[in-house]
Formats: structure tokens, sequence, C-alpha cells
């Protein structure tokens, strides 16, 4: 098997809810749905992400959560390998059946399914890296879209790899501190600050349609913003914020992607350290997390067919701060999958009143 089945908890109780899921007003809910929170509490039940039912307990999915645990690329605080299941055990927090920035229940446009976690060799980052793209493809065979949750930023290169296969290039939008574009580190062409550059020459993202959102800091060298551009990137520098606005922000990526199949990735060190100190590589007077929302909330329409979250390292987390930022942003990202013209998602007609 290339994946693992998630091994969470979640009594019988918790599945006869997955299960039937009634709603409120009266209403019965024939698809597999988050567990129900006013039959269940939060704290209790499965502990997949927003207590969705598994991949293997559904009979189709339009979006797969799936964890990728690896962190073998890391550059300096390790630990992003345990980020999958933090973020899971945070979005128990989240009230997940109405978004109202969106209006959009988004779990009843959609089929969302939690597929566990992928296997990945955690000592050899080339066979990791084949993993990680052959299980993504076994995935997008089963299902419409997938959102991952890493696990450090090199398994976006694998995940862009499989993404490929089914759309062809496609509009990079990449949320972080630091560019990911350097050539290697320490000689190894395959970590955390290369994904991109690699992405970059195997023509995996259009050089037309893609950016970077909320880079800062220092850089290695001068010519690193150069050589960034010369693979096609613009960039909205965090900086910018102050005076371009989350409005600003918004109209330069939907200008830049068009109506082109775009995929998110974001580094939860776009944060500022205030808003997410739960990482490997943090960098101070990052975007606040009502920055970061207002932004992606400002891309619903957009073709978005997938995603990932990467960099959650709970070990230097306080208070789940920087789970539960990583967890709300999966939730805004399942949103934008639902209004997504490229994935066709409809409204289900097949619910019905308690007999």
């Amino acid at each position: 098997m290339v994946l693992k089945p998630h091994q969470g908890g979640g009594n019988c109780l918790g599945r006869v809810m997955q299960s039937l899921n009634f709603s409120i007003d009266g209403r019965v809910q024939l698809y597999h749905q988050v567990t129900n929170a006013a039959l269940l509490p939060r704290y209790a039940g499965a502990s997949t992400f927003a207590r969705l039912p598994e991949l293997r307990d559904v009979p189709h999915c339009d979006v797969a959560i799936v964890g990728i645990p690896f962190d073998a690329g890391t550059s300096f605080r390790p630990g992003a390998r345990f980020g999958p299941q933090a973020i899971r055990q945070a979005s128990r927090h989240l009230r997940t059946h109405y978004h109202p920035a969106y209006d959009v229940e988004p779990f009843m446009l959609q089929q969302v399914a939690d597929a566990g976690d992928m296997i990945c060799n955690p000592y050899h980052i080339n066979q990791a890296i084949e993993q990680i793209e052959a299980a993504a493809i076994e995935l997008l065979d089963q299902c419409g879209a997938l959102v991952s949750l890493g696990g450090d930023h090199t398994i976006a290169y694998p995940l862009l790899k499989a993404i490929y296969q089914r759309y062809g290039p496609v509009a990079l939008v990449h949320f972080d501190a630091h560019l990911d574009t350097w050539d290697t580190y320490f000689g190894a062409p395959y970590t955390h600050g290369t994904p991109f550059r690699r992405a970059a020459e195997a023509g995996l993202f259009r050089d037309d349609a893609s950016m970077h959102i909320g880079i800062r800091g220092p850089l290695y060298s001068r010519n690193d913003l150069t050589k960034d551009q010369e693979l096609g990137f613009r960039i909205v520098h965090c900086d910018e914020f102050e005076t371009i606005g989350i409005a600003g922000v918004v109209t330069r990526i939907r200008e830049r992607v068009g109506d082109h199949p775009l995929y998110l990735s974001t580094d939860i060190d776009v944060l500022d350290p205030a808003h997410a100190p739960g990482t490997g590589t943090p960098e101070l007077a990052g975007m606040t997390s009502r920055e970061l929302l207002g932004v992606l909330r400002g891309l619903a329409g957009l073709s978005v067919i997938g995603a990932d979250v990467v960099e959650v390292a709970p070990a230097y987390d306080h208070a789940e701060i920087t789970s539960l930022a990583a967890a709300t942003i999966t939730y805004e990202l399942i949103n934008l999958l639902a209004l997504s013209p490229k994935l066709g998602m409809q409204p289900k007609s097949d619910i019905g009143a308690i007999p």
C-alpha cells in the first residue's frame, strides 16, 4: 500500500454520527460528513481532520486531506514531521458547517475525507520524493483534489509533479517568508529551500502566472531575487501590505493568475512568529493571521485545484497557536475548492427529510 490508513481514535458513537450527521434544521445528509458538534462535542470523536470520515469509509471523494509527515529536508529546526497530527488535533476547534465569508456550506457541496498519512522514507530524501509523487497520483485517481498537510516544504515538488500529470503547468501562488528557489543547500538539490527551483526546471508551473506572497528578511545573495524572477515568479513583499493592503494584494494575484488552474502552497512561516511560533525557520515582521485569511478569501472563484500547508513544527508551538492557524488555513482552502469552477462542485441534491 502506498498510503497508510489513518489510525485516529473515535468510538462507535462518533462513527455513527459521521455517517448520519443530522443537521439542526431537521434534515439528514446522506453523504458522509463531519461529525455534528451539536451532538458530539468537538473534543471527542475521531481524530481525523475536522472529524471528517476516512477516505476508506466514503463511496466517493471530491477532496482528500492527506498528511505527509516528512521533514528530512529541513535546514534549521526539525519537527515538521509531527505537523499533520498537530493540525488535525487543532482542527477540533473549528466550526465547519457554514462559512459566512464565502456564504458556503463546504461539506454539502463536496465530499471531503481524510486519507491518512503518506508513507515516506525519513532517511532517504530521493526515495521519499518518489513515494510522495506516487501516493499523490494514486489519490488523484480517486479524488478530485488534494489538500496536503506537511511536513516540510520539500513535499511541494513531488506534489506539483503529480498535479502536472493531470493539469500540465499550473499557476502557483506561494505564501512564504522565503523564496524556496535556491539551487542547492550543502550540495543537496532536494531540501525545503529548493522545491520551486526544481519545479521550474521541470516546467511544472506557469512562468507567466505565478507569485510569492509575504517574502521578507535578509537573503544569501543580492542575486537571489534576480534569479527568482528569471524562473517566472513575481513577488509581493510583506512590507507591501502596509502600502497596498489586503485588497491590493488580492488584485495583483487575481490579475496574474487569471483563469489558469491554481495551486496554493502555504508555508506557515509566512505568518509573523507572534501568530505562528511553531515553525522551523521563523522570520520577524510577517503577515498577521487576519491578513492571510483576508487574501485567501479574496481568491474565491479562482480555479483552485489543490493546495498544501507546510512547516508546522509543534514542538516550538504555544497553546496550539500555529497548529490552529494551519488548521484554519486548511479549512479556508476547502472552501476555495468548493467554489472552484475548475473542479465543478455542485450542491448535492440527495438530501431528504428525516422520516
